[in-house]
């Protein structure tokens, strides 16, 4: 029984040893782990050295590309599957619950669409405010290099998730809205993400490839929206920016080919689809597509889709003017968005309820039905008609007079004006889509009416050509959309989206007459949304008129220029910058004379540099070293001076003490030591006890100093409570009583060492006045051009008089600075800045710019300002200092202006 009990005990203890020396294994094992990072497999060390050392190096690229590619296409397919879905619902309830009350019915067909766009509105709204609208406007500021305060949140995950549930269900509701500009913003985002991973940190580190890797997603974004590759690539480099890197030219292609290539794919894995074909697939004829005498016609339809395009963008920006006008309006969109967005879907539905308006707009048709019964190549209007080409003749044929103009006219009038409605809701869209149907729609009227005019088509020698409607609504749909983004790569776009190239001419002949004349009449409206949201941009020149030449730098520079020089003061400083609180950096010179440009210093520099100069911890440190210096010389002026003795007294000599140096030379040099500590006493003298004292060993803050006054020791107190109070923290507030909490109310129990409570305020301070006389002696002292943390930037563009405009644009648009500094062999001259450019530019393309004729001033001064009467000042609080600009700044913000920006 012993034995066995010994066995069991044995047995536990093993066991209890046994895992206490696991948990020490572990334990170094983490801290092993802990100390020199985790331990990688062999497996994991292999796939490192083999990436890094090889596929990093050759490919890092393609690989980062082509995982682009792919996750469009799959978030490509995810959207259009999730907006089938919300639209297969609509009619379901319409049709399929087969309401005998019609306002059942009313309901059925308007309730999904509000609801969905109601949650759009405060999903986004809530999540990431920053997904609201197209996204392409923010892109184009973003690859021209400005980094805006209002687009830091603009790349990151949460604007992704809330850009694609958001995008799905508003194009679920049924809207006339997009979705190319969103994908555009939903690829970039991908990229930021993809490129912050480890195997790709190199991309985000480098500015530069992180901007090139921008500029392939936008390609990636149209291409995986529509399936169009060469189309995606061209769109992105007309719509994105003004200059274009050659070297994106072929990664702008391979990611768009892999994401356009996987999203067909996924459509034959998921749809069972026999083979990959066009979104919006056409048949038209082959051998005569179309007569000579039709180039007319369609010259015709391109200059009707400029100037309706060109309509279109300013009624658009005229709205947006309106909604922010109309105070009722802005405080509906401001204050509530449910209420705005509700609204606009509720009226939206209501139009297009097929058994009220929407029977005379097909309103029951989604938007792939309508642009695909669109670009169809029989005539609605005639008799011989198959059972199929009847079914979509019904939907946009009146039910009143039997003809389909004014089907036609009322979806395309529908479409124009709601679009730009509800592209105004604070939801995820886009506009490329709808300016593509009013397009269509267009081409569509002039078809039918050409086979009216023509019904046996038109003769050219022998060969008899036939009216086709359907190319004419392909090239209305690429000239409006044209006038309208002013690209002509969307003539490239409609040929990948319908398959065929057969209308290749008049395709690019009505588009390219069509981005002419809208070109004119309006910018595009991307550059009108920039506009809007007050945004930097520049303008593109018009290159026929005559003043872009003749302009030259000195016709529109500034000529009164805000610098500092070298010895100019802290006050003079403090004025610059309180009166152009606008500026962001300001140009050094290196005398108000000369005036030869050094340099720039930021804005936040300097006011740095103000408030470490007049801190008040600096001031406290000048006060002690001060008062250190004032107690010293008090004390040796109050010190009583030994009155002169009539005797001299001289010692006599000690003979012992003689003898006991010379016997101490004969020791060795730590005996030496040790005798001389031993023997160190102090000296006595022969006169008085406190005249000796006096004389040496004199401390007046000892407490046994005779001379020792009340006042030294309450002075003495002080300065030792001060300087404990210095290194101790400050009192925490009661939240309850709003005063200091004591250090009775809470004892601290635990603390090992005690700790002594002081109050907030730990000294007097000086007087207000004073603090003020040392504060404005201190602001006249001139800046320290030395101090190691003002730094001083070098001017990267300097610009002379006689620069042409032409080549100032070319500077600003490839670079992407926001100022230029003028100057005349070295002096500073004037400044040129992006909105003055942008002013010049406008009012050159709009015929109203007027050449300066006057020479240019060459002395600069700053502008002087009226001088306000003396105004008695505020007491301050005794407790506090007064604030300096840097408090003040700090504490208001940085205010850059509500008109515009200005790096300058």
């Amino acid at each position: 029984m012993q034995e066995k009990e010994l066995r069991l005990h044995i047995q536990s203890q093993a066991k209890i040893l046994s895992q206490l020396d696991k948990e020490r294994i572990k334990d170094d094992r983490e801290v092993k782990q802990y100390i020199y990072g985790p331990k990688e497999g062999t497996v994991s060390k292999t796939f490192r050295w083999i990436w890094s050392h090889r596929v990093a190096r050759m490919g890092q690229d393609w690989i980062f590309l082509a995982l682009l590619g792919m996750l469009m296409a799959v978030i490509s397919y995810v959207v259009d599957k999730g907006i089938l879905m919300c639209m297969n619902t609509r009619v379901w309830l319409y049709k399929d619950l087969d309401f005998e009350n019609p306002i059942a019915r009313y309901l059925a067909w308007v309730s999904l669409p509000v609801c969905l766009i109601l949650f759009s509105a405060g999903f986004v709204n809530q999540l990431a405010p920053t997904s609201i609208s197209s996204g392409i406007p923010e892109m184009k500021t973003i690859l021209r290099g400005v980094q805006l305060k209002q687009l830091k949140k603009f790349l990151t995950f949460k604007t992704l998730v809330a850009k694609v549930i958001g995008l799905t269900a508003t194009l679920g509701s049924g809207m006339p809205l997009g979705k190319e500009g969103p994908f555009v913003h939903i690829a970039s985002i991908l990229a930021q993400i993809l490129s912050k991973l480890s195997i790709f940190r190199g991309i985000f580190e480098n500015e530069s490839r992180n901007i090139d890797m921008l500029a392939a997603a936008c390609a990636v974004g149209v291409g995986a929206c529509f399936a169009s590759p060469v189309g995606g690539v061209l769109f992105s480099i007309e719509v994105t920016t003004t200059y274009f890197a050659v070297r994106n030219y072929w990664r702008g292609f391979f990611g768009a080919v892999c994401g356009a290539l996987f999203f067909r794919l996924i459509a034959v894995w998921f749809h069972n689809v026999d083979t990959l074909k066009a979104i919006f697939s056409t048949s038209f004829t082959i051998e005569f597509p179309y007569g000579p005498q039709e180039l007319l016609a369609f010259a015709m339809l391109g200059l009707i889709c400029g100037v309706l395009g060109a309509l279109w963008v300013w009624v658009h920006r005229q709205y947006v003017y309106f909604t922010r006008r109309n105070k009722f309006v802005d405080m509906i969109i401001k204050k509530n968005c449910f209420l705005y967005a509700g609204i606009l879907a509720l009226m939206v539905s209501t139009i297009t309820y097929p058994n009220g308006l929407g029977m005379f707009m097909a309103g029951e048709l989604s938007t792939h039905q309508q642009v695909s019964y669109m670009f169809t190549n029989f005539t609605w209007s005639q008799d011989d008609l198959t059972a199929q080409e009847t079914a979509i003749s019904n939907y946009w044929t009146n039910p009143i007079t039997g003809e389909v103009f004014s089907v036609l006219f009322g979806y395309a009038a529908f479409t124009f004006f709601f679009s730009i409605i509800t592209s105004t809701m604070p939801v995820p869209n886009g506009i490329f889509i709808p300016v593509l149907k009013i397009g269509a729609a267009l081409g569509r009227m002039v078809g039918e009416a050409m086979h009216l005019w023509f019904p046996t088509g038109v003769f050219y020698g022998n060969h008899l050509n036939l009216i086709i409607p359907g190319t004419y609504a392909v090239v209305g749909a690429s000239a409006f959309a044209g006038a309208a983004t002013h690209t002509v790569s969307v003539g490239v776009i409609l040929f990948e989206m319908t398959g065929q190239i057969t209308h290749l001419l008049p395709v690019m002949i009505a588009t390219l007459i069509s981005c002419a004349v809208a070109a004119i009449l309006q910018p595009s409206i991307f550059d009108s949304i920039i506009v809007l949201k007050k945004l930097p941009y520049l303008p593109d020149l018009l290159p026929t008129g005559s003043g872009v030449y003749n302009c030259k730098v000195g016709d529109f520079m500034v000529s009164d220029v805000v610098y500092i020089w070298k010895s100019i003061t802290f006050k003079q400083l403090e004025d610059i910058l309180r009166k152009n609180k606008e500026l962001y950096s300001i140009p050094l010179v290196d005398n108000e004379d000369t005036m030869v440009l050094l340099g720039t210093v930021s804005r936040y520099s300097l006011i740095r540099m103000i408030q470490r100069h007049i801190e008040r911890a600096k001031r406290m440190d000048i006060e002690n070293k001060q008062r250190e210096e004032d107690e010293k010389m008090r004390m040796f002026r109050e010190q009583p001076r030994r009155r002169s003795s009539l005797f001299e007294v001289i010692n006599e000599p000690d003979v012992d003490r003689l003898r006991q140096i010379a016997s101490n030379e004969m020791l060795t040099p730590r005996a030496k030591q040790n005798v001389l500590l031993m023997e160190q006493k102090p000296l006595k003298s022969i006169l008085k006890k406190s005249d000796s004292f006096l004389m040496k060993g004199f401390n007046p803050l000892s407490p046994h100093s005779p001379t020792n006054s009340t006042e030294l020791k309450l002075r003495s107190a002080f300065d030792i409570v001060y300087q404990k109070s210095v290194t101790l923290p400050d009192v925490p507030v009661d939240p309850e009583l709003g005063s200091p909490t004591s250090a009775k109310s809470e004892p601290n129990l635990t603390a090992s060492t005690k700790k002594v409570k002081l109050p907030l305020e730990r000294f007097i301070d000086r007087p207000i006045e004073e603090q003020r006389q040392w504060r404005a002696k201190e602001m006249s002292k001139p800046i320290n051009l030395d101090d190691k943390k003002l730094t001083i930037e070098p001017v990267s563009f300097h610009l002379m008089e006689s620069t042409p405009l032409m080549k100032v644009h070319s500077l600003f648009a490839m670079t992407g600075i926001n100022q230029a500094y003028v100057t005349r062999v070295g002096k500073l001259v004037g400044v040129v800045a992006l909105e003055e450019l942008r002013k010049v530019i406008e009012d050159i393309n709009n015929g109203n710019l007027v050449i300066k004729t006057e020479p240019i001033v060459t002395e600069l001064r700053i502008p002087e300002t009226p001088e306000t009467p003396n105004t008695p000042e505020t007491p301050l609080s005794p407790l506090t200092p007064e604030p300096t600009l840097s408090e003040e700044i700090f504490q208001k913000g940085f205010d850059f202006g509500s008109k515009n920006i200005r790096n300058y």
